[in-house]
């Protein structure tokens, strides 16, 4: 177990130890107890299990990918995972797909993790009705283009089989046509590059990297509670060398971050502290 050397503390603030662990809040990749190894799931004869879970009810507030990165490291305790599928649009926000290797992990991870409050909102979780190009691509790479084709297909059937959708969709394809050749013809394209965590702007919840593996919450409780306005301290079982630290507001989490970052947790190694990206 990491010990805790006396970290610098604020000029004429005194050490105030939590009381406690905080009540958990369902917020920024809170996870659930570690998963027991897969065993063989029980699930009702009349479920069609599947590898692939469907969830639904996800926080749509939440970056699409910290929330398929946060999806994967809840779930990567109960089998290997062979994809994790979210998109952004209007009809599939709020909505993910999960693939592992087996059936038996899908449906331990269903069992455990259903319901479960995901960035405060309780997950709706069941088996996805077909299987995933992921699933067939692996378990069945010799079925993979006949899938992919049949379900391609499939989609496209099933769009154009709607009369006021193919209307609708031809207005705004000319539309769309329109628009592009304008500002083809008139603005260079640009590259999107994601912020460094180490400029993001100032956010009340921080994210903890470089951990010691043995860390635990109370050590992190200890350690942060001496400075003002903390609020809770979040580990990530499946991860153990990253955690979330929350404060009550930005200027409480920024004391807290220009004091301890770098900060050598168990005497060796410097832990990385950077604003949680929103």
């Amino acid at each position: 177990m990491a010990e805790i050397a006396q970290p610098p503390a604020i000029p004429g603030q005194t050490f105030v130890s939590p009381n406690g662990p905080p009540n958990p809040m369902e917020v920024d990749g809170a996870v659930p107890p570690a998963p027991a190894p897969v065993q063989p799931a029980i699930v009702p004869e009349t479920v069609d299990v599947s590898e692939t879970l469907y969830i639904q009810n996800l926080n749509e507030k939440v970056n699409l990918e910290q929330m398929k990165s946060t999806l994967r490291a809840l779930f990567k305790g109960y089998g290997k995972i062979l994809d994790v599928v979210a998109h952004g649009n209007l009809r599939m926000r709020g909505q993910a797909f999960v693939s592992f290797e087996s059936k038996e992990a899908a449906a331990k991870a269903l069992k455990e993790v259903k319901n479960f409050p995901l960035y405060a909102k309780p997950m709706q979780i069941s088996f996805a009705k077909t299987r995933s190009d992921a699933v067939v691509k692996e378990l069945d790479p010799e079925q993979f283009e006949q899938h992919h084709s049949t379900r391609v297909a499939g989609k496209r059937r099933k769009r154009w089989d709607n009369p006021h959708q193919r209307k609708r969709k031809a207005k705004r394809a000319v539309a769309a046509d329109a628009t592009n050749s304008a500002a083809a013809a008139t603005a260079p394209r640009r590259q999107v590059v994601q912020m460094p965590d180490e400029y993001l702007p100032p956010n009340k919840i921080l994210f903890l990297q470089n951990l010691p593996t043995d860390v635990r919450q109370e050590q992190l409780l200890a350690l942060f509670g001496q400075y003002p306005g903390l609020a809770e301290v979040r580990m990530i079982p499946t991860k153990k060398d990253i955690a979330f630290v929350e404060f009550v507001d930005e200027a409480t989490s920024t004391v807290a971050k220009e004091a301890l970052h770098n900060y050598k947790l168990d005497g060796e190694n410097k832990i990385k502290i950077t604003f949680a990206r929103k």
